[in-house]
This record gives structure tokens, C-alpha cells and sequence, in this order.
């Protein structure tokens, strides 16, 4: 049987979990119709506020290990097209795409801007409207974003606010931009909204131009600090969706995951972590709107290898093995265990161990005395050498190892270095 990849949230049905998120990519209609023609089940409009002007450049990355933009900066703010224009093409996507989910995302300051906005993306056809209060650069400065979303007492006054004057339910977007994220999510459910979306980008300088002396991206002679994203934010976003989901208090909500999320296996992480939809960006920067078709794929095959019928059937399934860290089993024991046919005598797992980690992996041939010298304060007994002396594949003292990972993460052949279970 095919799973069913629709979704319920808020009340409202959804063709899959796969949402683009307030972004660049969604910031006119024809955009969001083409993604919509691609297979995106929602979308989340570009900001919308007081039209501002913004700047030029606006972008900057992180490369890592070949890989484009593993982290993405930007200093880009809300819409910069006329209210009026943003308003007539979202009634035209709702009218010509009824089944897709579209959410429109607001960000003004005062009581009465907020019943305005709020009746005419109402009064356009939006399913539900998103609080934009993670912006971390241009906005906040004005008392707005991030601003709001690390004030809980702010934050869930101008909630209420929204909720008292909208027909549709009303998600708040969460900054990561504070210490405790659950702070943030009680008082968005004091202030009575259905849903939350989390996390927004992380105040951040990507970078030095270190010929002209100035931070990236570079706006004529000076620039400002950006909103990190990208897949380097993803173990930020996971974390922060598991307090929320796993909290008695909050458990109960919406959750729209967002950062990093590149792939099938990213929203199935996000979804057991308790979303019941993601948000994509970067990743459709990047690659485009046709990787969601990959997403889809990628997620049905994984739901009947799993047995599971639905998206909801895997919702939270990860959210009660997240505890904190004094709950943790301190008689648990993994070791290491190299196999000796897949090692390619490439020793990066001696070097981690000897200069990052335990001292408890030897090279083939070392002897009890040249371990010393290397540097291990207690290496076994020669005569556990000489059994190994014949083998290729580095040593590793099992009763030494605490079971790190650090030799298997390093590794660069996969299924070479596993970790195996010790029965006590």
C-alpha cells in the first residue's frame, strides 16, 4: 500500500509535509506556482510589512569538504514589493491551486497595523498566517522580529492580538536567537496560537574579506551581521524542536520544522522529532524547486520500508528517547571494532584517538615500547601486540576504549569502524 503523505495541521489538509519557507523563493506568485506545479504541498510568503528597501549584496556562504553553501548568511529583510501587489497574487495562486496550503507571513509593529495586515492577507485567501518573529538583522533593530521573539511576555501579547482578530489559524515563528527556546514556545501557547514554526535563522558574520578588511556580504565599504542557515543549522533546529515537542505544556501544538533540511531523510529526522510539516529554503536556493520531487520519493519509500501508513504515523516517534543527560544509562558500553577487510591503512583513526581523544587505537606493528614513546600513557601488554602482529588493520585496546565514535566519524570508508554493544 502507497503511504499517505497529506497531512492534517490545524485543521487544515495539506498534499504532503513539504512547505517552502518564508524566503526568497517565495516572494512572488509565479514562484510559488511553479513550485506548487513541482509537487511542494505549501508555502510560506515572503515577509510581508511596510515595504523597505533592501540592500545590495545581501549573501554570503560557508563551503565545507566540497560542498557548496553548507552554511548561508544573509542580510536580505522582508518583501520589497508594494502590499497591494503581494495581496493579488496570492489570491491568484489560492485560486488556482484550492488544495495547496498557503501561509502568509506578517511582520508590523503597532496593534492596529497588525488588524489591518491581518484582514487583508485574510481577506486574499491565506490558510493561515505565520508571526515573523525571528528575524535577527535589519528588523529587529526597529523593534520588530527577533526582537519580539526573545521578549515571551512581547511575544505573547501581540500573539494575542493576532489571534483575536484572525479567522485562520496563527503559527509563530520561533528566533533560536535566546537562551532557552521553551520560554518562547509557553508563551506562544498562552498566547493562544494553534501552531508553531521553529527555528529562524542565527545572528551571525559569515566571514572577513581580509583584502578589504570587511565583514561578507560586503555593502559598499561596511556590512552587518546576517541570519544563518543552511544544513550547518540543522542539529540547532532538531534540538529546539525536541524541547518544545517533548514539554507537557507545548507537546500539544503544530509544529512546522525548519534548518537545514536538504533532503527526504532530514524531514523524516524533523517529523520523528515531532513536525508535522517542513520547511524548506536553502536547500531550493541551492538546487531548485524540483529536488521536493526526490523529498517525496524519498519519504514514501522510507514509510513502507517502515511499515507506517502515513507522515502522522511517524510524527514524534523520536520525541520520548530525547532526555536529558543525567537520565542517560552510565552502565551502557559500546567499543570500537575495525574490520580489518575494509581498512585502507590510512591511520586517521590512530591519529584522532592518539591527539583527540583516548589514546586506545595502536598502528599494526607497534610494540609495547614505541606505543609509549608515541605518546600512550598505558598501552597493553606486548603480548597483545604480538597477537595482532600479523593483522593490517590498527589495534584497538578494548578495555581502554569509553566507546567516543570519534575513530568511527573520521573513517573514511563506510562500515569499516563500528561500535559494538558490551554485555556486562
Amino acid at each position: 500500500m502507497i503511504p499517505d503523505l497529506s497531512i492534517d495541521f490545524c485543521g487544515l489538509k495539506s498534499p504532503n509535509p513539504f512547505w517552502l519557507a518564508s524566503a526568497p523563493p517565495t516572494n512572488t506568485g509565479d514562484q510559488i506556482m511553479r513550485a506548487f506545479d513541482c509537487g511542494w504541498g505549501g508555502a510560506v510568503w515572503k515577509t510581508l510589512g511596510k515595504p523597505i528597501e533592501n540592500v545590495s549584496s545581501r549573501l554570503g556562504a560557508i563551503n565545507f569538504a566540497g560542498q557548496a553553501l553548507m552554511g548561508l548568511n544573509n542580510i536580505e529583510l522582508i518583501s520589497d514589493r508594494p502590499l497591494e501587489v503581494n495581496f493579488r497574487e496570492i489570491a491568484q495562486v489560492k485560486k488556482l491551486y484550492p488544495k495547496n496550503t498557503l501561509i502568509v507571513s506578517l511582520m508590523v509593529e503597532t496593534k492596529e497595523e497588525w488588524r489591518d495586515i491581518i484582514r487583508r492577507s485574510e481577506d486574499a485567501g491565506a490558510d493561515l498566517l505565520e508571526l515573523n518573529f525571528g528575524c535577527p538583522h535589519g528588523m529587529c533593530e526597529r523593534g520588530m522580529g527577533s526582537a519580539v521573539g526573545s521578549e515571551p511576555q512581547l511575544l505573547k501579547e501581540i500573539t494575542s492580538w493576532a489571534v483575536d482578530y484572525a479567522q485562520v489559524p496563527i503559527m509563530v515563528k520561533l528566533t533560536p536567537n535566546i537562551t532557552d527556546i521553551v520560554e518562547s514556545g509557553l508563551a506562544s501557547v498562552l498566547g493562544g496560537a494553534s501552531a508553531i514554526s521553529l527555528i529562524n535563522t542565527i545572528k551571525s558574520i559569515i566571514g572577513v574579506d581580509l583584502d578589504k578588511m570587511v565583514p561578507v556580504p560586503r555593502v559598499a565599504n561596511y556590512s552587518t551581521n546576517g541570519g544563518y542557515c543552511g544544513p550547518a543549522v540543522k542539529p540547532i533546529a532538531l534540538h529546539m524542536l525536541g524541547a518544545l515537542a517533548r514539554h507537557p505544556q507545548i507537546k500539544q501544538m503544530n509544529f512546522s520544522g525548519i534548518g537545514g533540511i536538504s533532503n527526504w531523510r532530514d524531514a523524516a529526522e524533523f517529523i520523528a522529532m515531532g513536525a508535522s510539516s517542513v520547511q524548506v529554503c536553502t536547500a531550493v536556493m541551492h538546487h531548485g524547486f524540483r529536488i521536493v520531487e526526490d523529498m517525496i520519493d524519498g519519504l514514501s519509500a522510507f514509510l513502507t520500508s517502515k511499515a507506517l501508513l502515513s507522515v502522522e504515523q511517524l510524527r514524534g516517534q523520536a520525541v520520548s528517547s530525547f532526555k536529558e543527560w543525567g537520565d542517560l544509562d552510565l552502565s551502557y558500553r559500546v567499543v570500537a571494532s575495525i574490520d580489518e577487510n575494509k581498512c585502507i591503512g590510512c591511520n586517521k583513526c590512530y591519529v584522532a584517538c592518539l591527539d583527540g581523544a583516548h589514546q586506545c587505537i595502536y598502528l599494526p606493528g607497534m610494540s609495547s615500547l614505541s606505543a609509549k614513546s608515541h605518546g600512550h600513557p598505558h598501552p597493553p601488554a606486548q603480548a597483545i601486540f604480538d597477537a595482532h602482529q600479523a593483522k593490517k588493520a590498527p589495534l584497538v585496546d578494548r578495555h581502554e576504549c569509553v566507546g567516543c565514535n570519534l575513530c568511527q566519524l573520521v573513517c573514511p570508508v563506510d562500515g569499516c569502524i563500528t561500535m559494538v554493544e558490551q554485555i556486562l
